[in-house]
């Protein structure tokens, strides 16, 4: 009776997923802003089962934030949103606490209420100061504001999809609970051909394809990783902000999906010593007016020479930007050569140790696969150094370069060395936020053993950046 009551807002599945790709669309098309809003708003005052509208945003690590704003108080404040920012590890200090969201219309979903509950849609935010200016560690208008800019003037549509690993685990909170436990324990100990349909970790997968589905994702294919209880659901090419965007979404479905179930969705590079870690291979290219850059039926390997100086600079600057793509202590256990560690700064269409693949391709599909990036990176940051750096980044004279056997960090001390004396990463952040990025990190890694040693410790789990709490942080 109380149910019926509220007359929230509740989709089925094929109206959600028509709704949002047609959102899609627009965001795609590049449907003016004024236009969006406009549009955006007179349906959330007609809709009167809508309660609450969450807004999104992402702090400097890469976690994702959520505000709901009840509804009525949204359409008659969206332009004074305000909260916050020194709650947020890496954002403003106590003294200058105050930030202000606004709200990225074209980035609107609706969101299954059997999952995420009834009558809210979810939006994306843009971080700005008291004054409404982009706030500077706004990773996400950081790279929204790149991606404008190429199109603008160089007519670049920046393109992304990822295939994002993650583990499976017993229990609602196991990474929360892995410093009482010491270990993680496998919803099933199969593999690549070893889940049956009716077991919890394929369940999981096919739940979380189904609100995927609805939420425009364009999913491709699901599937049990290689490591006993590990998952991989992938979903279309698309801009690079809709996929960094997606990538957000992709994890905070997983991991409500897998709460749902009594289980634990995780990230982490590598929770589990013997067996492969999980990647996010980021596929990227560039096209203009509908063209693809990177393809070149006659170039080496099908890509143009456009590509391979997109490659070529990635590979020059490697060491610099290894941080940003593998941002944990955790991270580093994955780089392990005897788990087909993606840690060789090479080029090769056949080398899974490479960091860089070129997969087979043809005119729409070409592209170039960054094999070395771990699941729990900032994705805005992210695809905002490997584009910024392909295309602007400088190219090392070595005749070897794509060749050379050079090899990523094996730790993070290494990373954040090589990522504070770089030149690039202050091209790329500015001094203020390099270094911000820097002391978290190093922050991160002082609370952790510096040796990694053959067993996953409990710090790295503990103060990892999508696991830690304010209560458990200040402990130390």
């Amino acid at each position: 009776m109380a149910h019926s009551l509220r007359e929230f807002l509740e989709l089925s599945y094929a109206e959600l997923e028509e709704m949002n790709l047609a959102a899609k669309e627009q965001r795609l098309q590049r449907v003016p802003a004024d236009q969006v809003r406009e549009e955006r708003m007179k349906y959330l005052q007609d809709e009167k089962r809508i309660k609450a509208v969450t807004v999104l945003f992402c702090d400097l690590e890469g976690r994702l934030h959520m505000l709901d704003y009840d509804k009525k108080f949204l359409l008659k404040s969206a332009d004074n949103l305000t909260f916050d920012g020194s709650s947020i590890r890496g954002f403003t200090a106590q003294s200058e606490s105050d930030l202000r969201l606004g709200i990225d219309w074209s980035a609107f979903y609706w969101a299954p209420a059997d999952i995420f509950g009834p009558g809210k849609v979810m939006v994306f935010g843009d971080v700005l100061e008291k004054d409404g200016t982009p706030y500077a560690a706004d990773t996400r208008g950081i790279l929204k504001r790149f991606a404008d800019q190429m199109f603008k003037e160089q007519g670049y549509t920046l393109n992304a999809a990822t295939e994002t690993e993650g583990f499976l685990f017993k229990g609602e909170n196991a990474e929360r609970e892995f410093y009482r436990t010491g270990k993680f324990e496998l919803v099933n100990t199969g593999g690549y051909y070893h889940s049956l349909p009716g077991d919890p970790l394929r369940m999981f997968i096919d739940t979380v394809a189904e609100v995927q589905r609805a939420m425009g994702f364009q999913n491709e294919k699901d599937h049990p990783e290689v490591a006993p209880s590990q998952f991989e659901i992938n979903y279309g090419y698309s801009e690079v902000v809709v996929t960094a965007d997606t990538i957000q979404l992709y994890k905070l479905i997983c991991r409500q999906v897998a709460a749902k179930q009594g289980l634990t969705a995780s990230f982490l590079p590598k929770p589990i010593m013997g067996v492969n870690g999980s990647g996010m291979h980021t596929n990227i290219s560039v096209s203009q007016n509908g063209q693809n850059l990177f393809w070149d039926p006659n170039g080496e390997e099908r890509l143009s020479n456009f590509a391979w100086q997109f490659v070529d600079r990635i590979l020059t600057h490697a060491n610099d930007i290894c941080l940003i793509l593998n941002s944990s202590v955790n991270a580093y256990r994955r780089l392990d050569p005897h788990f087909e560690a993606p840690n060789q700064i090479i080029a090769s269409p056949v080398d899974r140790g490479a960091m860089i693949r070129i997969p087979i391709g043809n005119d729409r599909s070409s592209r170039i696969e960054v094999r070395s990036v771990a699941p729990d990176a900032n994705p805005y940051l992210l695809m905002y150094a490997l584009f910024r750096t392909g295309l602007e980044g400088s190219v090392r004279p070595d005749p070897n370069l794509r060749k050379a056997e050079h090899f990523l960090p094996d730790n993070i001390y290494e990373a954040i060395a090589n990522f504070r004396a770089a030149e690039w990463t202050t091209t790329l952040l500015g001094d203020n936020l390099k270094a911000r990025f820097a002391e978290l990190k190093q922050a991160s890694a002082d609370r952790c053993p510096r040796l990694l040693g053959s067993i996953v410790k409990t710090q790295e789990v503990q103060y990892h950046h999508e696991v830690y709490n304010q209560l458990l942080w200040n402990m130390f």
